[in-house]
């Protein structure tokens, strides 16, 4: 999985290991094995196109070991910022001015598990819709059949709509972009100016309001919903709610694993995230028989090799995959 090649191989993995686990900086971690923070950013720059994919493996095959003999999942897409602070980058997400990464993940839940099922990251120029499509793709590609896809509000354009439509959907749409500001429930059409008439697409257009205090003054603050389904309004709200809301928890658990870093560059960023990725993977399958922390210092107390420089024998994934097996078959 973490298989860098050349002398410093083994210190590199370790070091990157070894910082996801603390949540510790990257470069802190690297002097405790007596490698430079840049030979660790040389390596990955490297290699790192290569790891990342094997990662990600890993990532699609400890969720297709719990999904084993289903066909059909609901799909919740979306996407998380990673910002820093610091030097500009060009070339990155929707930050203009550099400082953000953005990622995307498809993930589903399946017995109370958020599993990542696809993975892409933003790059700037990159549509909404070529987000969509690559994460739908990726799920196709592993043999499932997609009953429904939800997606927030950032997703809300006629090309994302129109690419859905082929699915069962629910899809947030900002109030404002309607202009619809009281309970509703019927037709609607897209009035993109971007695109041709025959090009808009129509939908089912729920609208619902929540009460919210605001300088001690309560106000309606309105929401709305996209959707193909035909059910009632309050199922399709908490269908929406059911679906999508796990991938917010998994985002924050995801971020719990991702180590501090200087390096400014797209790879090496990617491989850190790709990484804390794995280890919320590996979590989610014991997820509610430990908590994330005691997890985290289970995998520390079962890996002792990972911190002794005089034997690193560290094969993460494939052992936590045969654990996870046994696990699965209680």
């Amino acid at each position: 999985m973490l298989n860098f090649k050349g002398k410093k191989g083994e210190e590199v993995a370790r070091t990157l290991i070894s910082a996801c686990l603390w949540n510790d900086s990257v470069e802190s971690k690297s002097r405790a094995y007596g490698v430079s923070p840049q030979t660790v950013r040389n390596y990955v720059e490297e290699q790192g196109v290569e790891v990342i994919e094997k990662l990600l493996e890993s990532a699609r095959k400890i969720s297709l070991k719990v999904l084993k003999g289903v066909n059909e999942i609901d799909l919740s897409i979306d996407w998380t910022t990673k910002t820093w602070y610091g030097r500009p980058v060009g070339g990155l997400g929707s930050s203009e001015e550099g400082n953000s990464w953005n990622y995307a993940t498809a993930t589903t839940k399946f017995n109370g598990k958020v599993l990542l099922l696809a993975f892409v990251t933003q790059v700037k120029g990159m549509t909404k819709e070529e987000i969509v499509k690559a994460l739908v793709e990726q799920v196709v590609a592993m043999g499932f059949k997609i009953r429904l896809i939800t997606l927030d509000a950032g997703f809300y354009t006629v090309d994302v709509l129109n690419f859905i439509s082929q699915f069962k959907y629910i899809v947030a749409v900002p109030a404002g972009d309607v202009k619809v500001y009281e309970e509703f429930d019927g037709d609607y059409t897209t009035n993109s100016k971007r695109h041709r008439r025959d090009e808009q697409v129509k939908f089912r257009l729920l609208v619902y309001s929540k009460e919210k205090v605001r300088r001690k003054r309560k106000t309606l603050v309105y929401f709305a919903r996209a959707t193909n389904l035909d059910l009632s309004k309050r199922e399709v709200l908490d269908l929406y709610n059911k679906v999508r809301g796990p991938i917010e928890a998994s985002y924050r658990n995801i971020k719990a694993f991702l180590p501090f870093t200087s390096s400014t560059k797209f790879v090496f960023r990617t491989l850190i995230f790709v990484l804390a990725l794995v280890l919320y993977s590996l979590y989610t399958i014991f997820k509610g028989e430990v908590g994330r922390e005691e997890f985290r210092l289970l995998l520390i107390l079962l890996f002792p090799d990972l911190f002794n420089p005089e034997n690193f024998t560290f094969n993460l994934v494939e052992t936590l995959i045969y654990a996870i097996d046994l696990f699965l078959r209680r």
